[in-house]
């Protein structure tokens, strides 16, 4: 059988959804996760599912990536990556409180919380980044299909303009390696474009 149509369809709005991406809040984004890199300050992430290997994706790319190359170390806490505590939170209070109570008498002045949902409408998504804002905490939001209630709520948003969950995730792991890449480039001077 020829896909070709059908892989065709599938690039192009892969690429008008990357064209679409409003580079002056990625921009945003990279300068805050500077910032808080030099405070030496926590980024906690967290996500559901795809937005859960996301997350994770993301912590191993600044923890090892590219704090390999740096004096300072990215400090990212990945949320979702600890079964344990997940399935204890979610069995005695419930699952939309499984990262709210991960960041309950743990946020400090200066941390910075990277909530992840396709959607923008996850329940557990949204008890965290509000608690973070309640606690003076930044919150970077990364989102797909109209934001949902993460894009309004958040201090900067990341957003996949698109309808369709597997372009927002390809999305949001270009946001994550664009960023890296910059990084690489400007903290450790490192151009991965030239190979």
């Amino acid at each position: 059988m020829d896909y070709k149509n059908l892989i065709n369809e599938y690039l192009k709005k892969e690429i008008e959804t990357i064209q679409a991406i409003d580079i002056d809040s990625v921009n945003t984004a990279v300068n805050l996760l500077v910032e808080t890199f030099e405070a030496e300050k926590n980024i906690y992430i967290f996500g559901n599912g795809g937005s859960a290997a996301t997350a994770t994706h993301f912590q191993n790319d600044f923890n090892r990536g590219i704090s390999e190359k740096t004096q300072k170390k990215f400090r990212f806490q990945c949320l979702n990556d600890n079964t344990a505590a997940i399935t204890a939170i979610a069995n005695d209070f419930g699952y939309d409180e499984i990262f709210r109570f991960q960041l309950k008498g743990r946020l400090k002045e200066g941390d910075i919380v990277t909530a992840i949902s396709g959607s923008g409408n996850s329940a557990n998504i949204l008890n965290a980044a509000e608690y973070a804002k309640l606690q003076g905490n930044r919150v970077i939001g990364i989102t797909g299909f109209d934001g949902g209630k993460l894009k309004t709520l958040c201090d900067i948003s990341l957003h996949a303009p698109v309808n369709s969950m597997q372009i927002t995730e390809d999305i949001h792991l270009i946001f994550n390696h664009l960023i890296m890449a910059v990084l690489y480039k400007t903290l450790c001077g490192i151009d991965h474009l030239k190979g």
